[in-house]
């Protein structure tokens, strides 16, 4: 049997290199992804390093929670926290890297990220396996979309099975990147550490007074996003306001940063709601489940999402979900634990407002947060996505390395 027969078998530990532009310091879905996956592969036996680019100060080799080695590239972000694409640059760091830990899988992360797609076209002439993770859902008409479109094309043509997070998400990248073989695309879903998320503890927010229920003090609503275009910041400016003036009792807890923080803040200032809009800021993950159980009800206003982990840590802690209906959104979560909106400021508004009434009376319909936990618990677990990331890694060496 030779190497690449033996690495084939289930038994056989991988030497993988997870690569990215997104990583921690950084905090995310994609950086939440790739620190989970890697910690548990750890845990089946195979040895995984990490490559980004520098964070600040944070150059060279670091080691994380869990043993897990991440290589800080000396080059810095460029945009948006990715680098600029040259080809060449990391080149050289790629190869040491590659070398040095004898890696027989390089798997990229993120269409956003130009040193995956590098990582992956390096890796391919090293005559090294390569697999592909897309985290999100991409148009087809405007600049942006286009070149991403096309560099996802190079990319792909080469790469030896691809991963979506949703089923949706696999319909989109397959059209984009005019995938030739949709076999070898399959679905992997997300998940969470519904450890690290416990339930919150059930709080009693309306009151009986002749034989009627009556609003009590407060209701949370609590938001958790990058504060960017494609996260929906302009359309919760929009509904915030109207929600407030309709309930005195209502505030809102939004926990994240990013260029369109500013449009919240005017938002505050206009309306004179600096006591019951809260914009937080970063928020630590080890923080998350604190923040999310100061509230009743998680909104979600994406614009397009491909799958939403937040939804999911929201869910865990008891929260009821109120969404916009984009991309692999309804494919997370059951009708029973979610409400879904169109889009739009209307259509949002009105699904809020009868959550919050829904909240205000108890609705019977509504979860207690302990069944969202267990539930939750027993539908995603990490340990359930390494172990058919692995499957796709011995597909991956079934395939014919190039030779021309």
């Amino acid at each position: 049997m030779n190497d690449e027969e033996a690495l084939c078998t289930d038994n056989t530990p991988l030497n993988i290199c997870m690569v990215s532009d997104f990583f921690y310091p950084n905090i995310g879905g994609i950086e939440s992804h790739i620190y989970q996956l890697s910690y548990c592969l750890r845990k089946r036996g195979h040895n995984v390093v990490i490559v980004t680019h520098a964070y600040g100060p944070r150059v060279g080799v670091r080691y994380i929670t869990g043993n897990i080695k991440v290589y800080y590239l000396p080059i810095p972000p460029f945009h948006e926290q990715c680098i600029f694409p040259t080809m060449l640059v990391t080149a050289p760091f790629l190869r040491a890297v590659f070398l040095r830990n004898d890696i027989n899988v390089v798997h990229g992360h993120s269409a956003f990220s130009p040193l995956a797609h590098e990582a992956l076209f390096h890796a391919k002439l090293m005559g090294i396996h390569t697999v592909f993770t897309d985290h999100s859902l991409f148009g087809f008409a405007d600049v942006s979309s286009i070149i991403t479109n096309q560099l996802l094309c190079m990319t792909l043509a080469t790469c030896d099975h691809v991963i979506c997070v949703s089923h949706m998400s696999k319909e989109n990248t397959v059209l984009r990147a005019r995938f030739p073989d949709p076999w070898s695309v399959s679905v992997i879903p997300n998940a969470v550490d519904a450890t690290k998320f416990p339930a919150k503890k059930t709080e009693v927010v309306a009151e009986k007074q002749n034989g009627k229920k009556r609003v009590g003090e407060e209701v949370n609503v609590v938001i958790m996003s990058r504060l960017v275009y494609r996260r929906g910041i302009d359309l919760l400016a929009g509904v915030i306001p109207n929600i407030c003036d309709k309930y005195p009792g209502v505030n809102f807890l939004i926990g994240g940063d990013g260029p369109k923080r500013i449009v919240l803040e005017e938002m505050r200032e206009k309306h004179c709601l600096q006591e019951r809009v809260i914009l937080l800021g970063r928020i630590d993950h080890d923080q998350v489940p604190e923040f999310l159980h100061k509230g009743s009800i998680y909104l979600n206003t994406s614009l397009t999402e491909a799958f939403c982990i937040s939804i999911i840590e929201a869910a865990a802690v008891g929260l009821l979900v109120v969404s916009t209906k984009v991309g692999g959104v309804p494919e997370v979560l059951p009708p029973d634990m979610m409400r879904l909106a169109e889009p739009d400021a209307r259509s949002v508004e009105v699904c809020l407002d009868q959550a919050i009434r829904d909240v205000y009376l108890q609705n019977p319909d509504i979860l207690p947060p302990e069944v969202c936990h267990e539930r939750i618990k027993k539908m995603y677990s990490w340990e359930n996505v390494a172990m058919r990331t692995e499957v796709v890694y011995r597909r991956a060496f079934a395939k014919e390395m190039p030779t021309t």
